[in-house]
């Protein structure tokens, strides 16, 4: 190719570029009458309308009606006054008392009840900018969106035409048949319907209540995620966590990281770091190092379990944990391998890992001490194949404790750590006073190992065995204080050394105090490691925190 030639495409490159980039002029379509005046409007062609012609303007794509135009045709501007009508095409419409616009920067004012529709919906304003450059329109003196039902208000906003997308900023407002939003700033698609949330947000619907700073939420289907300090009131429920899915046609939620649900009812609270919650089943599953803290006025029991289900109607809810079941509270806590509890009884049950009947007879009675539940009170650890706690319907405080079968009292000796006073029978019943374990019954095949000593020397006195149908030990401190059988007992007092030491346990005897959850945190650090409840993790917080969202 040679340099003349080369010069030719340079030289018509550049001016089918210049030729592009030049300024297209508004064009005159129609006008009724037309008229000057150099007193009062300078370089302006007035342009009027009658009852039969309107002033119609054009520029690049777009044409617009007026009652009246002020053109200045050398600065490729107008005013435009009196029902005007902006149209861009087929999907973009603009009506208002009042536009001025340049040709040169294609940017457009429009004043005083501004509507501008689009295909899916209408934007009302009393002032309105419009660069068509960009294909953005924004407004800062308050605008309202219609969208079939959906009216969405906001402080300013802008509307990107390219992508049918709003931005609006400072005091937005949705308001739809099925709900209600409230956020500081949103972007909203219309054709699709869709929310984009970017500050504090609450979407208020018939049965769901959502507080975010950040998440998205699709309208049509009515289904959403939210995060940061997100929250849900779903189906008497608080549901908090980092991020939270939800969707209310099917009825579902589901919450990661930091996540607490609170039974608004039954004054529980669950933490873990996943759950999901079925509105239709009316039950919620925590997993994911779960703590469940049942609220009282002076007390609060912990629980924790690999799996915890709360399942029922607010006031008939039942909250069970499975496999590795550990609680606490005040002067109790116990180990299971699962628990139920049930909201409207009061009964919270401890039960072992089921075994089979063919299990049941190769296991020793130490073995299945193993695995039975178990309670301490202080240093009174207490098992058995079954144990129910029993709560007061109105404070939820423990009032009585039963177990059922295989019933095994034992106490580590004050003065000797290597012996335990035991007791054991069928059956077990026992008393709470002011969250305190004040007696304990042993019914049925009762036996005793309890060590005795001198009041003054504190010396060994011997070690008292005996049998009867039951007996009764009296609490005081946490600790044994006196037992009386309750009818007349078999059995002596031995010496210590004439007593052979596997005598000086009863059958099934098998002290498990390296178990013992001794604060709440114990509930978790002992089987997850570097995983530790919080020491600012307090029920009466909790139960604060709680009030405080009810008023």
């Amino acid at each position: 190719m040679s340099k003349y030639t080369n010069c030719i495409l340079f030289l018509l490159l550049t001016l089918t570029k210049a030729y592009g980039q030049e300024t297209k002029k508004i064009d005159i379509r129609e006008a009724a009458s037309f008229e000057v005046n150099e007193n009062r409007f300078p370089d302006a062609k007035i342009l009027k309308s009658n009852k039969d012609i309107r002033v119609h303007l054009h520029h690049d794509g777009m044409d617009i009606w007026s009652d009246i135009a002020y053109f200045y045709e050398t600065q490729n501007f107008f005013k435009a006054k009196g029902n005007v009508v902006v149209k861009q095409g087929d999907s973009l419409q603009l009506n208002s008392e009042y536009v001025e616009y340049s040709g040169t920067t294609k940017f457009a004012v429009a004043k005083l009840k501004v509507h501008l529709k689009n295909q899916e919906s209408t934007l009302r304003t009393d002032s309105l900018y419009f660069d068509r450059k960009k294909q953005e329109a924004y407004y800062n003196t308050s605008g309202e969106i219609t969208s079939e039902e959906t009216v969405i208000r906001s402080q300013s906003g802008t509307y990107f035409a390219d992508d049918n997308k709003y931005e609006f900023i400072t005091n937005v407002h949705v308001t739809d048949p099925s709900f209600m939003i409230h956020s500081e700033r949103m972007d909203y698609y219309t054709e699709l319907r869709h929310a984009y949330f970017y500050g504090a947000t609450t979407i208020n619907g018939e049965s769901y209540d959502v507080k975010c700073n950040r998440g998205f939420f699709d309208s049509n289907l009515k289904k959403g995620y939210f995060q940061d300090r997100a929250s849900i009131d779903y189906n008497l429920r608080n549901i908090e966590g980092d991020s939270i899915y939800f969707d209310d046609l099917i009825q579902y939620a589901s919450a990661s990281q930091n996540v607490q649900i609170t039974d608004t009812i039954g004054n529980n609270v669950i933490r873990g770091q996943y759950s999901e919650i079925f509105k239709e089943r009316d039950s919620a599953i925590v997993t994911r190092n779960p703590i469940a803290i049942k609220l009282v006025d002076k007390d609060s029991l912990f629980i924790h379990a690999d799996t915890l289900l709360a399942t029922g109607p607010a006031e008939e809810r039942i909250l069970t944990g499975y496999y590795g079941v550990r609680i606490f509270k005040t002067n109790l806590s116990g180990v299971s391998d699962s628990i139920h509890i049930d909201q409207k009884s009061g009964l919270i049950q401890l039960l072992r890992q089921p075994i089979s009947d063919r299990e049941s007879q190769l296991l020793s009675a130490r073995d299945m001490t193993k695995i039975n539940p178990v309670l301490w009170s202080a240093k009174t650890q207490m098992s058995g194949d079954l144990i129910h706690l029993l709560t007061d319907s109105t404070s939820n405080a423990i009032d009585s404790l039963k177990i059922f079968k295989n019933a095994i009292v034992a106490e580590q000796d004050s003065l000797n750590s290597s012996q335990f006073n035991q007791m054991k029978g069928i059956n077990l019943l026992g008393n709470f006073e002011n969250n305190e374990l004040k007696t304990i019954e042993i019914v049925k095949n009762a036996e005793m190992v309890y060590y005795l000593y001198d009041d003054t020397t504190q010396d060994l006195i011997g070690i008292d065995k005996a049998i009867c149908s039951a007996m009764q030990l009296r609490m005081a401190d946490n600790q044994i204080q006196s037992i009386t059988f309750l009818t007349t007992p078999e059995g002596a007092v031995y010496p210590n050394e004439e007593l052979p030491k596997d005598e000086q346990q009863l059958r099934g005897f098998y002290w498990r105090g390296d178990e013992m959850i001794r604060s709440k945190a114990d509930l978790i650090m002992n089987t997850v490691k570097n995983d530790t409840v919080s020491k600012k993790t307090d029920a009466e917080e909790v139960l604060s925190s709680m009030k405080l969202k009810m008023k």
